[in-house]
């Protein structure tokens, strides 16, 4: 394979337009582009908490997570481009049952904190429920796969989990959420 960006600027989005991975050109706020754009944005935030001292597990589980990130985005960008399956799915939802297990049972909200690398955590959670919002806002014009949304979907509850995992692994506190008495 050649060099795929061997000219960064191409002046094409100049008009207030961007190209899908098919070829066509859409406005710049079009839900697709919204939803990828959203998935980057994620994966970037991703990449902060990669960035952080944080245990090997979690290392291995986020830099999959951002491989993952970057097929999720094609698939938004390349209309019926399919890389996502229910094994990612699946995928999720055990490493969220091994990395939840251990921790203890929650009777209430917790405040986003804990240190540095959790409160990036729990950013990265909010902003991959936006791109869920974003993907199933998609979903009214363009055939958006099933296994992406319920990916995201997933994804954001593991990232929570983590969130608490890394809050541990700093020495963070938890911060529960109180209700205000009446």
């Amino acid at each position: 394979m050649g060099h795929r960006l061997s000219k960064i600027y191409t002046r094409t989005g100049d008009e207030g337009t961007t190209g899908l991975g098919d070829g066509n050109r859409v406005p710049k706020d079009h839900p697709l582009v919204e939803a990828y754009g959203t998935v980057d944005e994620l994966n970037s935030i991703v990449g902060m908490i990669l960035a952080s001292d944080i245990p090997p597990a979690v290392q291995e589980t986020l830099t999959t997570i951002q491989h993952d990130l970057f097929d999720l985005g094609g698939e938004l960008c390349m209309p019926g481009y399919v890389a996502i399956d229910a094994a990612y799915v699946t995928r999720l939802e055990e490493t969220l049952d091994a990395f939840n297990e251990p921790l203890p049972a929650l009777k209430e909200f917790i405040l986003p904190g804990g240190g540095p690398a959790a409160a990036a955590c729990h950013l990265a959670r909010t902003v991959c429920r936006r791109a869920e919002r974003r993907a199933w806002t998609a979903s009214a014009d363009s055939e958006i796969n099933p296994a992406t949304l319920k990916y995201l979907n997933r994804l954001s509850d593991l990232l929570f989990v983590i969130a608490r995992v890394l809050a541990r692994h700093e020495n963070g506190q938890e911060v529960l959420w109180q209700r205000k008495q009446p």
